[in-house]
């Protein structure tokens, strides 16, 4: 396995912040305002999303233990005031590695009831990493005279996603259900589907409009088009999965045609071991499943 393979597997893994242990001295977290009062933080794993306000802070996913140090600390340049939430919008620990070092300031952890499930079950989660409040479907937050809606998405990237949306603000946190710009990673083994991203990405269209800043997952602060285009991707990615499929192609025969994937190949939608090949396979595990 190469090296850029083996660092965005341990992204995707629940444990992985050991991966990083060795090298967080080197990572630099970045702040981007998106309004007068939320920011999106980029470092090492998914984007963090912080909300500031006269009540305090509201923080959504908090990438990799090693690094708490430093996102504390450029999160105290937005803000005095403590983190009062925090969200993890699923269970992979380039989102929640973090979490214990958070609760240690006194931040509650939200997170759906799969979340918590599956951190539970992972030997490498503590106690204290855990979240305090898990909801089912739908919850809402009203905090510094905002409406932040949190609501699960069903089997989309995993078993447990939930997406944020602070309404006067008009910002939607996506969490890894939607990457910019890229191939998406598609976790069968946790529940996730394309059909599940697929009504997410249409649900979440609704909601938002031409001026919405999105967070993705992973990659640059996006915007309803490249939303779109994402879901334009998916719908023809799955049309051709489904078409071999019905053709009797196997897994291993889909996963080597490469004319699927070829029109997003050439656009860089490949990124380290999400490849055409990936996609290929997980759609394929995806649709049959």
């Amino acid at each position: 396995m190469k090296f850029s393979n083996l660092i965005m597997t341990c992204i995707f893994c629940l444990g992985a912040s050991s991966c990083f242990s060795q090298n967080a001295k080197d990572v630099i977290i970045e702040t981007h305002q998106l309004t007068p009062n939320v920011y999106m933080l980029t470092g090492q794993g998914g984007n963090i999303g912080v909300f500031v306000g006269d009540e305090g802070v509201f923080m959504i996913d908090d990438q990799f233990a090693p690094l708490s140090p430093k996102i504390l600390a450029a999160i105290k340049t937005l803000s005095p005031k403590p983190i009062k939430f925090l969200i993890n919008t699923h269970h992979h620990g380039d989102h929640t590695g973090g979490n214990s070092n958070i609760a240690e300031t006194g931040a509650l952890i939200v997170a759906h009831d799969n979340v918590r499930k599956r951190l539970v079950n992972s030997k490498s989660s503590t106690e204290s990493a855990l979240p305090v409040i898990t909801f089912s479907d739908d919850m809402n937050f009203h905090f510094n005279g905002e409406s932040i809606m949190v609501f699960h998405i069903h089997n989309a990237h995993t078993d447990g996603d939930a997406m944020v949306y602070f309404a006067n603000n008009n910002v939607l946190h996506t969490g890894d259900v939607f990457f910019s710009g890229r191939y998406p990673y598609i976790d069968v083994k946790a529940g996730g589907t394309v059909n599940g991203i697929i009504k997410a990405i249409k649900k979440v269209m609704m909601l938002i409009d031409d001026d919405t800043k999105i967070i993705p997952g992973h990659g640059p602060v996006s915007s309803k088009t490249d939303y779109q285009n994402t879901l334009n991707m998916l719908e023809d990615l799955k049309a051709k999965v489904n078409k071999a499929i019905k053709n009797g192609k196997t897994e291993d025969e889909v996963a080597n045609m490469s004319s699927i994937t070829k029109k997003y190949d050439d656009l860089g939608y490949g990124w380290s071991f999400i490849n055409g090949e990936k996609v290929r396979r997980a759609l394929y595990q995806s649709l049959k499943k």
